[in-house]
């Protein structure tokens, strides 16, 4: 899969992976609301329940389970994983509908996904937000109030091999970002990625 901007230049799109609480999500909305134009957010499937305020469609394709293993049996996903009882995917779809429309496709995986993901044709930016430390990490998550004991040992426990991955792996990422400070960070993600909104701007 590859997209072309209207000036020729090829557009990756970029791959964002990182534990939950390390601002991952923060620095994406950021990144969407001052460049509108230039990308478009690769909207996953899961089968678990929206939150209050979600809307499907928008921060989730909701399906139940069995409409999800169905889809994954036909080979309609890029990559899926389970977690904490509930499946999530990247359809082949959704990424094909942001590189039609000219603009970068922004995914958020995980581990499993990256994996799945560098197996694939789809040659993205891979971009690996982490916490300063897991004390911090544990902290935001906390802070969230959302989680239960429970999840928030499993969040924990999941960022754990999650960090390990990329200190094992040290070329499966294009750009590590630690977010000790947001604004720092997102200086850090424009930077890396000013190239390719400049093929979208035409400048």
């Amino acid at each position: 899969m590859a997209s072309q901007s209207a000036n020729g230049n090829s557009l990756r799109p970029v791959v964002f992976c990182g534990p939950s609480g390390s601002g991952k999500s923060t620095l994406l909305k950021r990144l969407m609301k001052e460049f509108p134009e230039a990308f478009a957010f690769s909207v996953s499937h899961t089968t678990r329940k929206p939150r209050p305020g979600e809307e499907n469609g928008r921060e989730y394709h909701f399906v139940t389970r069995e409409e999800m293993l169905k889809a994954v049996e036909k080979s309609d996903f890029l990559e899926h994983a389970e977690f904490s009882g509930n499946i999530y995917g990247t359809s082949k779809k959704a990424v094909e509908a942001v590189l039609q429309s000219g603009k970068i496709c922004a995914l958020d995986v995980d581990i499993q996904g990256v994996k799945s993901l560098k197996k694939s044709n789809l040659n993205p930016i891979y971009c690996f937000i982490k916490p300063p430390s897991m004390e911090v990490l544990e902290k935001r998550l906390k802070e969230r109030g959302t989680e239960t004991p429970e999840s928030l040992q499993k969040r924990l426990d999941t960022a754990k091999i999650e960090l390990d991955f990329e200190k094992l792996e040290p070329n499966a990422f294009d750009y590590i970002i630690v977010n000790d400070d947001l604004e720092q960070a997102y200086a850090k993600l424009r930077e890396i990625l000013k190239s390719q909104i400049t093929k979208i701007n035409g400048l």
